[in-house]
Formats: structure tokens, C-alpha cells, sequence
């Protein structure tokens, strides 16, 4: 063999059966990734294994993080098996950092077959955190459930993986790197590129630039405050913002991406965001902002800290959507939401006649839509908003399209939001999070409350808390036809029970209270759970619904990706014509207690009140 050739091995490995790729990819703790024999390399070979060989050879493929602990170590595993997996080409974010919006426009830009993407989003990095890798198909957007299942199964069973370990690319440097296989005809290229460049040009053709330098430098100038919060978006915001449209350098905090992101959760909430918000309150800033981890969320602020809740936000972008240069010329197609988010949406696409989606939780759901040419714009409660210039939701575009509302509009956000109720009236929302709940107890209620709420007789049944009187009229566990191709959305735990079952039964008990795989040279052990935990761990309910005959809904969720502990959400949404400029929670107190005695959550999982509310 000629030594100047990089050699290919083939390494034998053994499956783990907990590797399935939830709404937001795989994602476990670090320390998972780091600690269990090749269980990296496995799940990158069960998503190369998923690409028919004929469509993977040659190929281009995206690569970025949002800079948490472990991504360089990931990367260069991921390069590696790629050059041995037939891939051509390679394309990485600089220094291995890339957004998730910018992934899905790189991806869409290069006509790559995918892109794979470092992140465990709001979730808390560094050593002791989290970390995930979410595979994104050629539209730029999440996989869809056939490609996530594939991954699974083939997860399952796999017993080799292809690597390169000779092959060390260099982040820090642009430009290309050529490396030559054995038995491979052409060239291996990894193209290290500009994070932000090609990202920033997408948005320099979609919103009014001039008009936006204007409002943000110019004569009478707003003054504005953006987080980062340690996350990727960081130089995003430098770049754009403040080097292109003249916002001074001191109003974007928090842009250094950290591995840890500064030893705080990069979530954009009024909860983790709480350094913003109290910097809004004394009023020398007339718009806030703060983003995620990966650069996909988005919190909106105005002065004094006036919080917009994300369901309103996606609805005043709705409404005034033709202040975005790219809808005047393309037109909108339809408007979309995710099921727990409130129906604020729902009234402006009713006034303006634009077709209205109610989908699952994932933005996958909205890029089939997309790309049918059904949907223009869209949005979720936790603090996602997006348009069809990507397949994924984008915080700087959304943070982009309420600045083109200002400039438009020439009012405060606070002023745009109350005129926005005062127009259509005001959906109340709230989200209660319960998190690190005993998946047990977490699984046992939920599935308790799901037969409460689907016998016969608890329709018409109400619910009276001091003056107001709520009658069910509906209450069900959520499903969705998606209108392109007639695929289900329901209740997978009980759909795929006998795929599960495979796979618990596979593991035989040991005297040690464990189940162990038995796996030729690994033997994985892991502790006993009950069945309701290797659902919950595998699959998500899409929520259990109550809807009230004045329109109001209570909605519960599990959600989680920890092998112990689960998050539980409560949705509470109710509709005022006149009662616009109330206190979210006092307007719903009376909700939230039917919802607690529904579900005696506080008695079931033994907390006395919600981790966060949004």
C-alpha cells in the first residue's frame, strides 16, 4: 500500500438499544458520549447506513455546532467516518461552530444530502451537561420519522463501523483540505467556511437592510440590547448587527461562544434570560432580545422589559408581514402553529383568509408543508418562529422581521403588541414546566389522565373555581393528518408497543437488579426501569388536550430525553375580547387549578409548584 494513502478500517462494535432520535435528535448527557464504547460512532454510522450507498457516494455533507463541550471531539470522529463512508465532501462551520438556521441554509445553498448538527439546544453544556447530534435531510430541515426510525433500527443491530482514524482536519484555517483513501478514485475534501457569510447573505435578500441601518444607527435611532447568552449566535450578532447595521457593540452581550455557555442554561425565557430582562426595566432600551444555544430560539423584549409571549409574536409577524420585503414579492402561502401554541395565530389568518395548520411539536411537520408550497410562516410556544427561507425556525430572522415591523410602523413594541389585541382580542397563554420528575411517576399520571379524559363521560363535565364556570366540550389525545402525503401523527407510545417490546425483551435480568445486553465483547448494563420509562425514553406523547366550550384549552405534555427523569408541561390558553391588559397568570389562575385537579400532578409527582414559567 502506498503510505501516502490514508487507510479505511472496518471496527467491530456492539449496539446499544437506547439510541433513538427524538424531535431534536439523539441527545444524552456528556459523559454518555464519552464513557460508553463507541456509542458516537455507532449512532454516525446508523445515520450514514440510513443514505442508500449510491446517493451517499461523491456526496456533500454539512457540519456545525453551537460550540458546547465535546463538539471538536465529535467533529473530527464524524469527519473520519465520513471519508470512510464514501462521503466526497465535507463542509464545517469555522472552528467547528455553525448555527442551526445557518446549517439548513448551507445545506440548501450547496445541495448537500444532509447536514449534521452538534447541539443539545437549551439544554446546559459543558462536561457535566448535555450534548446531541440531530441528523437534517437535503431540505435543510429535521429528519423526517421513516429516516429517524431507520437510524434507530439499523442502531440496533449494528455490528461495524467505517473510519479513517489517520485523517486530522484542521478547524481554525478556511479554505479546503484534500486527503487521499485507499481504494477511494478521487480525493476526500473537507471545505472549512465562514460561519456567517452565507447565512448573511440569505437574510440581506429578504429584509430591507437600508431601512433596517436606519432604524438601528441612524438619525433617531432606537438603542437596542441582545443576548447571545454564550451560545452560537454570538457572531452572527456581531457581524450582522453590529459591524453591517450599526448597532454599537456595547448593546450585544454574552457573544463569545463558551463550551458551557458561561455555566447557565442558554435558554431564552424570562427565567435563564433574567440578566436581560432586568437590564430592559430602567427603560434606556427600547428592544431586547436573547437566543439559544444553537441559535434557533428567541426571546422578544420590549422597553421596560415588556415581554412577548412567542404565540403573539408569530401572530403580530403574521399581520404584518408585508413590512418583510421577501413576502411582497413571493406572496404567503399559508400560516402554521404547534398544537399547545396558543390560537392567536389562528385569528389572523381567519381575517386575512391564509390558510391555517395546526401541527405537531417539530418543526419537521412544518417543512413538509414548506416545501408543498403550502406555508409562508410559522411558529411554536417554546420560543420558535420561522419562515420558508430555511426548514428550520431562526431566531435572528425573527428578531430581523419584528425590527422591519418597527422601522415600518414607527411605534414601540409594547404599543404594536396592545394594538395587535385590541384588533383581534388577547389568547392568555402560559406554560408550566415541570422538570426532573420522576419518570415514573411522570408516566403513570399521564397515562391515568388519558383515560380520564377520553371516557365518554367526561365531556360536559364542569368545573367551577370561584365565578368562572368551564364546560368540557372535547378532550382527547392529539392526532394529525399531515394534509401532503396523508401520514398519521398520534399516540406513538401505543403505536409502536411491539417494536418496543422487542427490543425490552432482548435484555435478560441479572442478579445484580439490572438488565444487561449481552453483546459478544460489550455487555451494556443499565438499571431497571419500568416499561413506562423505555417508552418515555423512546417516544413522546404529541399531548392531551381539553377543550372547554368557551374555547379555552388545557394541555399536557411529557417530554425528556434523560434514561430517569422526565419534564412534564401544562398549556393553558383562553381568549379575552375586552379584557386585553390583564396579568397572564391571574387571568388563568382558574385554569391552572382545574388543570392541577385534573391531573393531581402536585400530589402524583410530589412537587409543590412549576420549575419554570413562560
Amino acid at each position: 500500500m502506498d503510505n501516502s494513502l490514508l487507510q479505511v478500517l472496518t471496527v467491530p462494535t456492539a449496539p446499544y438499544p437506547d439510541q433513538r432520535p427524538g424531535t431534536s435528535g439523539l441527545r444524552k448527557k456528556v459523559h454518555v458520549f464519552q464513557s460508553r464504547r463507541n456509542y458516537l460512532h455507532n449512532f454516525i454510522q446508523s445515520i450514514f447506513s440510513s443514505i442508500d450507498l449510491r446517493d451517499r457516494q461523491g456526496s456533500t455533507v454539512v457540519v456545525g455546532g453551537d460550540g458546547r463541550f465535546f463538539n471538536r471531539t465529535a467533529i473530527e470522529v464524524i469527519v473520519q467516518m465520513a471519508a470512510a463512508n464514501g462521503v466526497g465532501r465535507m463542509i464545517i462551520g469555522h472552528q467547528g461552530i455553525m448555527s442551526t438556521p445557518a446549517i439548513s441554509c448551507v445545506i440548501r445553498k450547496y445541495k448537500a444530502i444532509g447536514g449534521i448538527i452538534l447541539t443539545a439546544s437549551h439544554n446546559p453544556g459543558g462536561p457535566d451537561g448535555d450534548f446531541g447530534i440531530k441528523f437534517n435531510t437535503a431540505n435543510g430541515g429535521p429528519a423526517k420519522d421513516a429516516v429517524t426510525n431507520k437510524i434507530f433500527q439499523i442502531s440496533r443491530t449494528i455490528e461495524e463501523f467505517a473510519i479513517c482514524p489517520g485523517l486530522h482536519v484542521d478547524l481554525t484555517t478556511l479554505g479546503k483540505q484534500m486527503f487521499d483513501l485507499e481504494n477511494k478514485f478521487k480525493p476526500f475534501t473537507v471545505e472549512i467556511v465562514d460561519s456567517v457569510e452565507s447565512y448573511a447573505n440569505l437574510l440581506r435578500n429578504i429584509f430591507d437592510f437600508a431601512a433596517l441601518k436606519d432604524l438601528l444607527s441612524g438619525e433617531k435611532h432606537i438603542k437596542i440590547r441582545i443576548d447571545a447568552m454564550h451560545g452560537v449566535v454570538g457572531p452572527y450578532v456581531r457581524r450582522i448587527l453590529c459591524e453591517e447595521l450599526g448597532c454599537p457593540v456595547n448593546s450585544a452581550i454574552n457573544c463569545v461562544p463558551l463550551e458551557d455557555f458561561g455555566g447557565q442554561n442558554p435558554d431564552p425565557n424570562l427565567t435563564y434570560a433574567a440578566d436581560l430582562v432586568d437590564s430592559m426595566r430602567d427603560g434606556q432600551y427600547d428592544f431586547g432580545a436573547a437566543f439559544d444555544g444553537d441559535g434557533d430560539r428567541n426571546m422578544i423584549l420590549g422597553k421596560h422589559g415588556f415581554f412577548v409571549p412567542p404565540p403573539d409574536s408569530v401572530a403580530v409577524i403574521a399581520d404584518n408581514i408585508f413590512c418583510i420585503p421577501y413576502f411582497q414579492h413571493t406572496g404567503v402561502r399559508g400560516f402554521a402553529r404547534s398544537m399547545p401554541t396558543s390560537a392567536a395565530l389562528d385569528r389572523v389568518a381567519k381575517a386575512t383568509k391564509i390558510e391555517l395548520y395546526e401541527t405537531p411539536t417539530g418543526w419537521k411537520f412544518f417543512g413538509n408543508l414548506m416545501d408543498a408550497g403550502r406555508l409562508s410562516l410559522c411558529g411554536e410556544e417554546s420560543f420558535g418562529t420561522g419562515g420558508d427561507h430555511i426548514r428550520e425556525k431562526d431566531g435572528l430572522w425573527a428578531v430581523l422581521a419584528w425590527l422591519s415591523i418597527l422601522a415600518t410602523r414607527k411605534q414601540s413594541v409594547e404599543d404594536i403588541l396592545k394594538d395587535h389585541w385590541l384588533k383581534y382580542g388577547r389568547n392568555y397563554f402560559t406554560r408550566y414546566d415541570y422538570e426532573n420528575v420522576d419518570i415514573d411517576a411522570a408516566c403513570e399520571m399521564m397515562e391515568d389522565l388519558e383515560i380520564m379524559i377520553v371516557d365518554k363521560s367526561f365531556v360536559k363535565q364542569r368545573f367551577a373555581v370561584e365565578d368562572k364556570i368551564y364546560q368540557v366540550e372535547k378532550a382527547d389525545n392529539f392526532e394529525y393528518t399531515d394534509p401532503v402525503d396523508s401520514t398519521i401523527s398520534r399516540n406513538q407510545v401505543h403505536d409502536t408497543l411491539s417494536s418496543t417490546m422487542t427490543t425490552f425483551f432482548m435484555w435478560t435480568v441479572t442478579g445484580c437488579n439490572q438488565w444487561s445486553l449481552g453483546t459478544g465483547a460489550t455487555q451494556l448494563c443499565l438499571p431497571i426501569l419500568k416499561v413506562s420509562h423505555v417508552f418515555t425514553g423512546l417516544f413522546s406523547l404529541q399531548g392531551l388536550r381539553i377543550i372547554f366550550s368557551d374555547g379555552s384549552r388545557i394541555i399536557y405534555r411529557l417530554s425528556g430525553t434523560a434514561c430517569d427523569v422526565a419534564t412534564v408541561r401544562i398549556y393553558i390558553d383562553s381568549y379575552e375580547k375586552e379584557q386585553i391588559l390583564k396579568d397572564t397568570q391571574v387571568m388563568l389562575a382558574p385554569l391552572a387549578t382545574i388543570a392541577l385537579k385534573i391531573s393531581q400532578l402536585h400530589h402524583r409527582t410530589g412537587r409543590s409548584g412549576p420549575s419554570v414559567i413562560t
